[in-house]
């Protein structure tokens, strides 16, 4: 099965030749609008689609392709941090207060987690932040077989910071103590925080690279499944991330 996850930077309905030519069982699109608002044609090209976002222009969707099935989660609860002495309600936290995140599965077999981490420097608890957040609520959910987390986390080693357990790191950590590993780095063998391809390029410009995106899939899908980052000279001109083409053994 081949799935995307693709950060398209916008107006996905004016790149859809690009993306269909990748020829994808399931696109997994950061930052694109939702069809119902933007005329017949992009909503005929999404189908059964699900979508996830704070306003109409910018989220998360998730568009099944070649007969493939995709059905939303309903995944809700609430998490406490403990032993500490304070009760101030930033102690306690749910999954609604998260950006952004969409769970579903495709053809009732495999489990995927859709991401776009949003937030900024300003945050203490911004971009993979918010994911270490979700993962204390979700981690029995995404402690299954046939999981994968894909997406835009907006993060990297490189930018760990040592006063914070939630950190890139200590994110990527913890979902390998429930069983789920970056694709990327299996393939490559390539250490977090050293990656030779780039997934994004900040303002478009070729010498500003960064390793952003990323899919992390559990133990029974990883044996026999590959990975692709799309090349600059075919994206740069329609988006600032590249695509990850996955192509998974189930």
């Amino acid at each position: 099965m081949k799935i995307i996850t693709w950060n398209c930077n916008g107006a996905l309905r004016k790149k859809l030749p690009e993306v269909d030519a990748l020829n994808a069982d399931v696109l997994v699109i950061q930052e694109c609008e939702d069809p119902q608002f933007f005329g017949e044609q992009y909503l005929d090209w999404a189908g059964e689609y699900l979508w996830l976002g704070s306003n109409k222009n910018r989220g998360i969707g998730i568009f099944p392709k070649n007969g493939n099935r995709v059905a939303q989660l309903n995944w809700l609860g609430t998490y406490t941090l403990k032993g500490l002495s304070s009760s101030h309600a930033s102690t306690t936290w749910s999954t609604s207060d998260l950006r952004m995140f969409l769970p579903f599965t495709v053809n009732d077999h495999l489990t995927v987690l859709a991401v776009w981490t949003k937030g900024s420097d300003n945050e203490v608890f911004g971009y993979v932040g918010q994911l270490w957040k979700y993962l204390q609520i979700h981690r029995e959910e995404l402690s299954r077989p046939s999981t994968m987390i894909l997406g835009d986390l907006n993060s990297n080693a490189i930018w760990d910071k040592a006063d914070r357990w939630w950190s890139h790191s200590g994110v990527v950590a913890e979902l390998a103590e429930i069983g789920l590993q970056s694709l990327y780095h299996r393939v490559t063998n390539e250490t977090q925080g050293s990656e030779s391809i780039p997934t994004f390029y900040l303002q478009r410009n070729l010498s500003k690279p960064y390793h952003i995106d990323y899919a992390f899939l559990s133990a029974d899908l990883m044996e026999g499944s590959n990975i692709e980052v799309g090349r600059s000279s075919d994206w740069l001109s329609v988006s600032d991330h590249m695509p990850l083409i996955l192509d998974i053994s189930q």
